[in-house]
């Protein structure tokens, strides 16, 4: 997941993230909270503990946790554009997500807050697109890590 997000960042708000988290929620339920935050932990390591990283503490668990509420036992026609619509919309909301942390730690008032919303909505809009785009790959990584654990067992 980090190395992806290094490898992507030429291309702003355009990576691989919702694709890793989504196939790791189907496949790995709660477990996929361990590449979570270590590629949380990566980030502030590599890239310094600052105010930008404290969402990364709960902004990624959301697109887990919108993926667990997804029902497993959905029509194989259906799950592509499912993950795809999930992530698409966690990154429409990203800068929303974004915004609460942002607001306590720069002294935002209420209306503050929603303007540093609406500056970002045109960043929200790429990230959502992106992501919807991005999510075709995955259904593939969810039947590559299957076949990877039949595998190992």
């Amino acid at each position: 997941m980090y190395a992806s997000k290094v490898i992507m960042e030429m291309a702003p708000n355009i990576h691989l993230l919702g694709v890793f988290i989504a196939a790791f929620t189907v496949v790995y339920r709660k477990k996929a909270l361990y590449p979570i935050y270590i590629f949380v932990l990566l980030n502030g390591m590599f890239c310094g503990f600052a105010g930008w990283w404290i969402p990364y503490l709960y902004i990624w668990t959301v697109l887990w946790a919108m993926v667990m509420l997804l029902p497993q036992n959905m029509p194989k026609k259906v799950r592509p554009f499912a993950y795809m619509t999930v992530c698409a919309l966690h990154g429409f909301l990203y800068g929303t997500l974004y915004a609460p942390v942002q607001a306590v730690l720069y002294g935002l008032n209420f209306k503050g807050m929603l303007a540093w919303i609406l500056a970002g909505l045109p960043f929200d809009l790429i990230h959502g697109v992106s992501n919807f785009f991005c999510g075709i790959l995955i259904v593939p990584l969810i039947s590559a890590l299957k076949l990877a654990e039949k595998t190992i067992s």
